[in-house]
């Protein structure tokens, strides 16, 4: 279940509405409680207040890498934005760019920079020039610079995002949201028109109404291409022609509410996309088709898909514009289902399916520059590797299932650790991509000399292995860590439901000493999903080395439903919510406890959102799992699942996970909701919602209060109005980890009565 509220002083944290009276139920706010801080403490301030590095984009010629980055500043009350600009070749000082204006920005060339900002009822895009001084194509440790802003041209419109520019043909594609008339141009008066309806009214006729934080306007999400070129006087020139790519096809790419520019490539002549199909009702069903159409438009897409496919992802061009390559699930409806990769070369007009027997997921793909292999990250038990796969001759006929030797059937690991990202593929036999970790953001690393490798895979017959080196090109948050000392945390498996392994993690505390008895509080933390995984990455919302150095010993387990560890595993919570993962909690707990004997599990607490949410509210109910756990905070997390399987915003997902809507007989029958125990609990709860997340409304949050309440069991609810499913405000962000921190402080915390 898958993403300005003002500061409080953190010394006068009141409920939102405190009552005149403080009934049983409810704790008396905890005046005295702050937060462990200090040079050597990585507190929730220092977690808000870290830099923000974003997945590193390569220019054309593969010597320079483009990095957003944002850092909030308490001091001005401001999130600032900025370019990191660094080089692949030498040890140069990377150049930071500040972005007054924010905006989103993207290479128009090997030394320019497109950046696009909001202006006067409208978007401008300017040209930044980069000088990179090099000696005979060496670059040299001369300081960078850059030039300031040159305006090119002005875009019509406020929503225009997701850039891609092919120098070669001198072709700019974007999107933006556009009326059913298709028309850009049009699209600001309409606005006006809209705002002026003279009513707040928005009336539906079909779902969506609202889709994960928005209500559904008339508008909806396009592909659009211009033209724009630099001349010979060194000026860049841009026509005022906006042509749709997708107008009068029903198509809206990319798709909602995730969708940027992973659900579209651009070559020379063409673009491919990914939609929803256009027939099917968007809210109960999960497919999507691949078009390619030319990037002038003028024609009508074409589909490259069967037809017979579910939902795909992050279609990719070849460098030569002869292939295509996309991500591919069977099952209409289930959006967590085995992704594939499927190859279409574009001059035979054959489709096949390429990794057909590999039960992992790839997320995210790049041609080599030849043509013929391809590079991929994948989740491989809680950790996303980069690996490569050699592409073999084109089928003569399109096909599923291929036969292929095992070499093009299995992708061989480059990373084997942390969490990759943003994966390019550079001149010269290199790779690029991001990486982060449980100790780090984002960083960029490159892979050289991979020709010697693909050269390997391509003569033996056999698997090899990877043997090469990862360079790290970017220390970005290196300074504000320094001192800190996170966990890198530890794995542990174990045996768990129908005898299945079963791993977690383990991070230790702040201050933890090897062979001291029932020492530190333990929090259980249970992911969300439920077709998720805690894995070896930064989070900057859910951040388990937050919990271990404010005093806690961290647990996370992946139980049944988690990703990462094959399709089976993932699959197998479906229609038992209540089941099978919680055998897996029970015994991953049970086996740390005597792994640990650190962990006082007399001074137990847990804490989960989304799924994770509906776990909180399920153990609540079940007090026979003996997990005695002092206090619980669910976040968005589910109460009544029938409930939830009318108001939630993608029906889909209800109907696959509970076999069936929530008036047929398979999914009323099930008994897994935690509605149902109510009369069971016992256990302080804090509950946290946003009031626009509409995944999951807050009326589930609200309705486990007003339970607890009457219950007299200790109870708190938090609501942020202006947050969807996650909680994103850096402010909202402080006051989230002061809720959750103090609330389990009063249960388990040092002068608490445990």
């Amino acid at each position: 279940m898958r993403f300005p509220f003002s500061l409080l002083g953190l010394s006068t944290q009141l409920p939102l509405q405190a009552p005149s009276t403080t009934p049983q139920g409810t704790m008396a706010p905890t005046s005295d409680f702050a937060f462990k801080e200090g040079p050597d403490v990585f507190s929730p301030r220092d977690l808000v207040s870290l830099g923000r590095p974003g997945a590193g984009v390569p220019n054309d010629a593969g010597d320079l890498v483009l990095i957003p980055y944002s850092q909030y500043s308490f001091d001005e009350k401001k999130n600032k934005k900025s370019l990191v600009i660094a080089s692949l070749d030498s040890n140069a000082e990377p150049l930071r760019i500040p972005l007054e204006k924010a905006g989103e920005a993207f290479w128009l060339n090997s030394r320019t920079i497109g950046h696009v900002v909001e202006g006067d009822k409208s978007q401008e895009l300017y040209a930044i020039t980069l000088n990179f001084q090099s000696v005979d194509g060496a670059q040299t440790n001369e300081p960078a610079s850059a030039s300031d802003p040159s305006l090119i041209t002005k875009i019509p419109a406020t929503t225009a995002s997701n850039f891609r520019y092919v120098a070669s043909s001198g072709y700019l594609v974007f999107s933006a949201y556009v009326y059913e008339d298709g028309n850009l141009n049009s699209t600001l008066k309409k606005d006006k028109d809209w705002e002026e309806r003279g009513t707040t009214a928005f009336v539906y006729d079909s779902a969506f109404p609202r889709h994960w934080d928005t209500w559904a306007t008339p508008k909806r999400p396009s592909l659009f291409s211009s033209k724009l070129s630099l001349g010979s006087d060194q000026k860049w020139t841009s026509g005022d022609q906006y042509t749709n790519l997708l107008k009068g096809t029903g198509h809206h790419s990319p798709v909602e509410p995730f969708g940027g520019t992973d659900d579209f490539d651009v070559s020379d002549t063409h673009v491919i996309y990914t939609t929803k199909d256009p027939i099917l009702p968007e809210a109960w069903h999960t497919k999507q088709n691949v078009y390619i159409v030319d990037i002038a438009g003028g024609t009508p897409p074409r589909e490259l898909t069967s037809g017979e496919q579910a939902a795909t992802h992050g279609p990719v061009f070849n460098a030569q514009g002869t292939k295509a390559a996309w991500l591919e699930l069977d099952k209409d409806g289930y959006e967590s289902d085995r992704a594939k990769i499927v190859i279409y070369d574009l001059e035979k007009d054959v489709r096949y399916t390429l990794t057909q027997n590999w039960d992992r997921s790839p997320d995210g793909l790049a041609f080599s520059k030849q043509g013929d292999y391809i590079y991929l990250t994948a989740g491989d038990e809680a950790k996303v590797k980069v690996f490569v796969l050699p592409i073999p001759a084109t089928p003569t006929e399109s096909t599923t299932h291929p036969s292929f030797s095992a070499k093009y059937q299995t992708p061989v690991a480059l990373t084997h650790s942390r969490a990759a990202s943003g994966l390019n593929t550079l001149p010269g036999g290199r790779i690029l991509f991001s990486q982060n970790s449980l100790t780090s953001p984002n960083n960029v690393y490159v892979i050289r000399n991979l020709q010697q490798l693909e050269e390997e895979i391509t003569k033996s017959e056999s698997l090899v292995s990877f043997k090469g080196s990862i360079e790290q090109v970017t220390n970005l948050t290196e300074q504000q860590l320094t001192g800190k000392n996170l966990s890198v945390g530890e794995e542990f498996w174990f045996t768990g439901a129908e005898g299945k392994q079963v791993q977690g993690w383990a991070l230790r505390p702040k201050g933890w000493k090897e062979g001291e008895t029932k020492k530190w509080p333990v929090a259980f933390l249970i992911h969300g999903g439920p077709q998720g995984a805690w894995e070896d990455s930064w989070s900057t919302r859910w951040n388990p080395n937050i919990f271990a150095q404010q005093g806690y010993f961290v647990l996370m387990i992946n139980p049944t439903g988690s990703t990462t560890f094959g399709q089976e595993f993932t699959d197998a919570i479906a229609e038992d919510w209540g089941g099978k993962p919680f055998v897996d909690l029970q015994a991953g707990f049970k086996y740390a406890l005597q792994k640990y004997p650190e962990i006082d599990a007399d001074r137990a607490v847990a804490a989960g959102a989304s799924w994770g949410g509906y776990a909180i509210n399920w153990i609540q109910g079940h007090p026979e799992y003996d997990f005695n756990f002092k206090a619980l905070i669910a976040h968005d997390g589910v109460f009544d699942s029938t409930y939830n399987g009318y108001s939630t915003d993608e029906l889909f997902f209800f109907n696959h996970e509970w076999g069936g809507r929530p008036w047929e007989p398979k999914s009323k029958e099930l008994s897994q909701n935690p509605s149902n125990f109510v009369h069971k609990w016992s256990t302080p709860q804090l509950l946290i919602h946003g009031s626009k997340d509409y995944r999951l409304p807050e009326t589930e949050s609200i309705g486990v209060f007003n339970a607890l309440q009457q219950l007299n069991i200790p109870t708190r609810l938090v609501i942020f109005p202006d947050e969807n499913h996650w909680v994103l405000n850096h402010g909202n962000s402080l006051k989230w980890h002061y809720e959750v921190f103090r609330w389990f402080d009063q249960f388990v915390g040092e002068n608490s009565k445990a």
